[in-house]
């Protein structure tokens, strides 16, 4: 089993670092950090030295490390002796040096979250901090979303091991324009949809961008669905062994996916486009639909890249499906790559640092990189563009997040579904045996 990483797209994409969503924001990081929660630190200045090292697939002075050293710099007026510094590792090597420097004695203060059985494994030998009694006797548990606990919690054993430094929520971004000029609608229903992208297709559009190459913007389809049919805990009934892949109703979900690229939906050559060259399908006006998460508004957001225009793009949620139990408020989300931290070198000097980070995270995130993060915005910048400001009121709205359809897989079963993703969509396999091989990698642990 596995964490966010594994099958975080920014992973799979050369990790897309942090989440750029705000184009120039405004309100200064002085006023923020001296403006958030009330309190200044969490500590008095007399609490004692403290070097915070954060092994990261993320280098310095950029995405979470660069919002951390802003903090930290900030929390050091204050309290003399308080230092950061990253570890920089290659994501090909970041769980490999996690379980070396755990075996040591030697694992940081911060390091990004390994696949769930082994931070279990690390949490048993004292290294994982239960951020949950943490920060509820540092008094900001309240400082993180309430839908970026459910993530983590879902991810980790029901338990909050993990800092949620990303908040992505997903769903199908469309174009405006063409939408307005064949008279079409966001769709409330998979029947809807589908008969939708029929429309396009006659009128010579390109109903969906995807990558085949990837693979998981394939199968982020059919997990959804999935949701949508059996609600919430579809695929916990697959991991707890109460309902498999293979069953009919389930299968059911691969074929529908299927089905969309039997009538070519996802135009030519599906299967060697990668992300980039999808989104750009999308950017350019050639493809309506683009089914991702928040993570793009990156791009969006850059005129460079978006040659449609940001007020071209509308987003709606992922539809209902006949019959289901699912409901469309029930959103997609991931906390992109999670950071834990080590029990073992947390003492009371680390719990006031953490406790200024929990207050003030959330908000340079925004102002500095435009981030949406799983902490709360206390003063959001005057300068927000109008879909960073959609994304943060969507998010704010999720009561019941729900995760993809690998979020629960092994590592076999994660990469089997993703490569056979295309497969599956040109019709060189059948929704059966696409289902099957996965349930097999499952049942083989």
């Amino acid at each position: 089993m596995q964490t966010t990483d594994d099958r975080d797209p920014k992973v799979l994409l050369n990790r897309r670092q942090f989440v750029r969503l705000a184009g120039g924001a405004t309100l200064g990081l002085a006023a923020l950090l001296s403006g958030c929660g009330g309190e200044s630190g969490g500590g008095s200045s007399g609490s004692g030295s403290l070097a915070v090292h954060f092994l990261s697939v993320q280098q310095a002075g950029t995405g979470w490390p660069l919002v951390l050293q802003t903090i930290t710099t900030d929390y050091a007026k204050t309290h003399p002796g308080v230092s950061f510094t990253v570890d920089y590792v290659a994501q090909t090597n970041i769980y490999q040096k996690v379980q070396l420097l755990a075996g040591q004695g030697a694992l940081p203060l911060l390091y990004n979250s390994p696949p769930v059985d082994t931070l279990l494994q690390l949490q048993k030998n004292g290294q994982v901090l239960d951020l949950e009694a943490a920060f509820r006797q540092l008094g900001v548990l309240d400082q993180l979303v309430p839908a970026a606990v459910t993530i983590v919690k879902q991810l980790f054993n029901n338990q909050l091991l993990a800092l949620p430094f990303e908040l992505n929520i997903e769903g199908f971004w469309y174009n405006k324009s063409i939408f307005t000029r064949y008279g079409l609608q966001p769709p409330q229903t998979w029947d809807e949809l589908v008969s939708l992208a029929g429309q396009l297709q006659q009128h010579g559009v390109q109903p969906f961008a995807a990558s085949g190459i990837q693979g998981w913007p394939l199968t982020r389809l059919i997990g959804n669905y999935l949701f949508r049919k059996y609600g919430p805990e579809a695929l916990l009934r697959v991991k707890n062994g109460q309902a498999r892949l293979t069953d009919a109703g389930y299968v059911e979900a691969a074929q529908a996916v299927a089905s969309l690229g039997k009538q070519g939906y996802f135009g030519k050559g599906v299967a060697e486009l990668d992300y980039d060259p999808a989104e750009d399908l999308f950017l350019q006006g050639k493809a309506a639909i683009f089914y991702m998460g928040s993570w793009a508004l990156r791009d969006f957001n850059n005129p460079a890249r978006n040659k449609i225009g940001a007020e071209t793009i509308g987003y709606f949620p992922f539809p209902t499906v006949a019959g289901g139990s699912g409901t469309s408020d029930q959103a997609p989300m991931n906390a992109g790559q999670t950071t834990s931290v080590n029990q073992a070198k947390y003492n009371s000097a680390a719990g006031d640092w953490l406790a200024y980070v929990a207050r003030h995270y959330g908000d340079v995130a925004l102002a500095k990189e435009g981030a949406v993060t799983g902490f709360v915005v206390h003063q959001q910048p005057a300068s927000v563009p109008a879909l960073t400001r959609l994304v943060l009121n969507l998010i704010s709205q999720v009561k019941q997040p729900v995760l993809w359809f690998e979020a629960l897989f092994s590592t076999k079963a994660t990469t089997l579904s993703q490569q056979n993703a295309a497969p599956l969509v040109t019709g060189a396999m059948s929704p059966q045996d696409f289902m099957a091989a996965i349930q097999q990698a499952l049942d083989q642990g």
